[in-house]
């Protein structure tokens, strides 16, 4: 594997466990357990060990509709996550409780695929935590068979499923199959399984692709500057400037599609195309992402020309105008905020100078 390390990315519903199932597979407690109402991970964070000769990196993530956070605090902590597993991860572990699948969890699943793709659950397996729930001598495989939303989600991903109970099942246990050694040594193999039948590569797409470039930038600028730091600190620092430079165009993206879809922006689809045509590649597919993760458009690129297709907030071509109006004012800015009232004034310029034209040609017509 062209790799040393294993980056595995735990993706749930808050309070599932995956904390706690990260410091039972390392056997110490990285992560911070929180028993309060209103547990769970609020920030993404990542930890490196080594586990029976891996180096695994354990990317642990906000939950999913996290009911506690905002959607552009959840929306931040998304691509903090993905900033961390850049280039990409090599596992994913999709984690449930035994217990029903409802709708909830069956949007949980939903919103997984939209973040990244179908093409994840190549590289995923699902784990369920609070294993005593199952009944006496039955296996998590039986569990599954009973429902036909988690049959289907453990088939998209390849049949791969275990169990762990992060509280109970303790070495002493006299079924080896309700001992945590054992199913972490079973889940240990899947995640190698896993690594071998991909040969190595990792899970990438679109958004990691101009991630990893990024970060590769702003690793090449910091060395130029006169202070010796190690390679490791040196992309550290990288990555939180990437942060701050994705935050910032987050913000005047998600600013100019909601402004764009309200105004309307009547007839302006030629502005995404020349928007993007006065981009480099990296910076289209970057729009591409950020306008995607605004949620409120999606554009597609090709040999430099683009048409949008605006889709989330409104159906409109405003709602594709604004979003590249504000991936483009982001750019200039220094802050989430300066983002915010620069695409704002500019969205609005546009509209008006659009309205006046408008006016001006039914004029003379």
């Amino acid at each position: 594997m062209g790799d040393s390390e294993i980056r595995i990315v735990l993706l749930g519903k808050t309070g599932a466990g995956k904390s706690s199932l990260a410091n039972t597979i390392f056997g110490e407690e990285v992560f911070k357990i929180d028993d309060s109402p209103n547990a769970g991970t609020s920030q993404c964070a990542k930890e490196t060990r080594s586990v029976n000769g891996r180096s695994i990196t354990w990317i642990d993530t906000p939950g999913f509709f996290d009911p506690h956070k905002s959607e552009e605090e959840l929306r931040d902590e998304i691509v903090k996550c993905i900033i961390e597993c850049a280039p990409g991860p090599h596992v994913f572990l999709i984690l449930l409780k035994v217990e029903k699948f409802t709708p909830h969890e069956k949007q949980v699943i939903d919103e997984i695929r939209k973040s990244f793709s179908e093409e994840a659950f190549k590289y995923t397996a699902v784990v369920f935590t609070h294993g005593d729930q199952l009944t006496e001598g039955k296996k998590i495989e039986e569990f599954v068979k009973e429902s036909k939303g988690l049959r289907d989600l453990v088939q998209k991903c390849g049949g791969r499923c275990h169990v762990v109970d992060n509280k109970h099942w303790k070495d002493n246990q006299q079924d080896e199959y309700r001992r945590n050694q054992f199913q972490v040594a079973e889940l240990l193999k899947t995640i190698d399984k896993i690594v071998m039948e991909n040969n190595g590569s990792y899970y990438t797409n679109k958004m990691l692709q101009t991630v990893k470039k990024e970060i590769q930038q702003e690793e090449k600028r910091i060395k130029l500057l006169p202070v010796t730091i190690s390679e490791q600190e040196i992309t550290k620092q990288a990555k939180v400037n990437v942060l701050k430079k994705f935050s910032i165009r987050l913000a005047g993206t998600a600013t100019g599609v909601l402004l764009g879809a309200l105004l309307g922006v009547p007839g302006m689809i030629i502005v995404v195309i020349k928007a993007l045509m006065t981009m480099q590649p990296t910076a289209a597919v970057a729009a591409e992402a950020a306008v995607g993760a605004a949620g409120g458009a999606a554009v597609t690129t090709g040999l430099g020309i683009a048409a949008g297709v605006a889709a989330g907030v409104a159906v409109t071509v405003g709602a594709v105008v604004g979003g590249c109006i504000g991936y483009c004012e982001a750019d200039k800015a220094d802050s989430v905020g300066e983002a915010v009232r620069n695409t704002a004034k500019a969205v609005c310029d546009e509209n008006l100078q659009t309205i006046f034209k408008i006016q001006l040609n039914k004029k003379y017509q």
